[in-house]
C-alpha cells in the first residue's frame, strides 16, 4: 500500500471490500485492523448463522456485526438501519464487505465463469463474480460520513498451504500477502448502476493483479509497509492468561473439585464440550461445506449427468 494510505488507517472511517479467498479471512481482517489500532470497532457484514459459531461467532454478534440472510428481499431493510447506525459511531471503524458473497472454492469459479461467458462478461481466473446490491446500498447509506474505501486484494503465496481453522487450531503457521488500495468515496459514481460497474470493474482489475501474484509471488514493485507486532497486545494475551490460569488453579485447590468421581467426570464432560464446540467450528469453516459450494458442485453433477446417460445409451 501507498505510504498515505498505511497512515490513515485506523483514523478514518472506512468501508473495506476484500477478495474471499480463505477460510480464515475474517481472522486477516483483524489482525490488519489490530495492526491499526482499530480492532475494537472493526465491523463486518455476515451471514446470520455466523453468530452461533462458538466464541467467535458469539463475539461478532456481541460485537453488532450486521448479520444477513442471504435473501435481498429480508436484507434490504436490515442492512440500511444497520449502516445508518454507524453514523453516530463514536470512533474510526472498518466495516468489511466481502461482495463476491461466498468463499472462493473451484466450484464456485467454475459456475462463475459459465455465468460469465453465458453474459458476456470479463471470465474470471482467480475471484467470483460480485454481488453488488449490498455495495451499492453500503455505498448509498454511507457516502456522507465514510470517506473512504480499502480495496483489500488477499493472496497466498505458491510455497504455501492454504489458510485454515484446522491449522489455525494446530498452531500452524499461515503466510497471507495482503494488497490494499484506498478509494475515496466522493470519486464513485453518483448513480445506483454507475456505482455497481465501479464494484465489478474492481474486481476485474483485481483479478489481473492476483494474476501477476500467481506469476512474481508478489503484487509487484509497490513499497511494502511494516505494520509491525505491538508490544501492547502481547502483554493483554500473557495477562489474561496468567490471571485465569492462576485462578483456575485456586479454584480447584479450594474446591477440591478433581478429588472426587464427581468432579472428574463434570471435566471430562467440559472437556468434550470444548472439544465438539471446536470441531464444529472447524467443519463450518471449511469452504467445501458451504451453501453455495454445494449448489455449484450441484451443478456441475447436474451438468455431467446428460453426458453420462448419453454413454449409457451407446453402450
Amino acid at each position: 500500500m501507498d505510504p498515505e494510505t498505511f497512515q490513515l488507517m485506523g483514523k478514518e472511517h472506512a468501508l473495506l471490500i476484500a477478495n474471499h479467498r480463505s477460510d480464515i479471512d475474517w481472522l486477516v481482517g483483524w489482525v490488519l485492523a489490530q495492526r491499526a489500532g482499530c480492532l475494537g470497532s472493526a465491523l463486518a457484514v455476515m451471514k446470520k448463522s455466523s453468530k452461533f459459531l462458538p466464541v467467535i461467532g458469539w463475539s461478532m454478534w456481541f460485537s453488532e456485526y450486521l448479520f444477513l440472510e442471504r435473501s435481498w428481499a429480508k436484507d434490504e431493510n436490515t442492512l440500511k438501519l444497520g449502516l445508518q447506525r454507524l453514523k453516530d459511531f463514536p470512533r474510526p471503524f472498518w466495516l468489511a464487505l466481502f461482495v463476491e458473497g461466498t468463499r472462493f472454492t473451484q466450484a464456485k469459479l467454475l459456475a462463475a465463469q459459465e455465468y460469465a461467458t453465458s453474459q458476456g462478461l470479463p471470465v474470471p481466473k482467480n475471484v467470483l463474480i460480485p454481488r453488488t446490491k449490498g455495495f451499492v446500498a453500503s455505498v448509498s447509506n454511507m457516502r456522507t460520513f465514510v470517506p473512504a474505501i480499502y480495496d483489500a486484494t488477499v493472496a497466498v503465496p505458491k510455497n504455501q498451504p492454504s489458510p485454515t481453522m484446522l491449522r489455525l487450531l494446530k498452531g500452524q503457521p499461515s503466510v497471507i500477502h495482503v494488497h490494499i488500495k484506498r478509494h475515496l468515496m466522493k470519486d464513485l459514481p453518483e448513480t445506483e448502476e454507475g456505482v455497481a460497474q465501479w464494484c465489478k470493474d474492481i474486481f476485474v482489475a483485481k483479478d489481473a493483479l492476483l494474476d501477476k501474484h500467481m506469476a512474481d509471488d508478489t503484487f509487484g514493485n509497490e513499497q511494502l509497509q511494516n505494520t509491525g507486532r505491538p508490544k501492547k497486545s502481547l502483554l493483554v494475551v500473557i495477562s489474561w492468561s496468567s490471571l485465569l490460569v492462576f485462578g483456575a488453579i485456586k479454584l480447584f485447590k479450594w474446591s477440591s473439585f478433581l478429588s472426587s468421581w464427581k468432579g472428574i467426570g463434570f471435566s471430562v464432560a467440559g472437556l468434550a464440550v470444548v472439544t465438539l464446540l471446536m470441531h464444529i467450528l472447524v467443519v463450518f469453516s471449511q469452504s467445501e461445506r458451504s451453501t453455495s459450494a454445494k449448489a455449484a458442485n450441484a451443478r456441475q453433477t447436474l451438468k455431467q449427468a446428460p453426458s453420462d446417460t448419453s454413454r449409457d445409451k451407446q453402450q
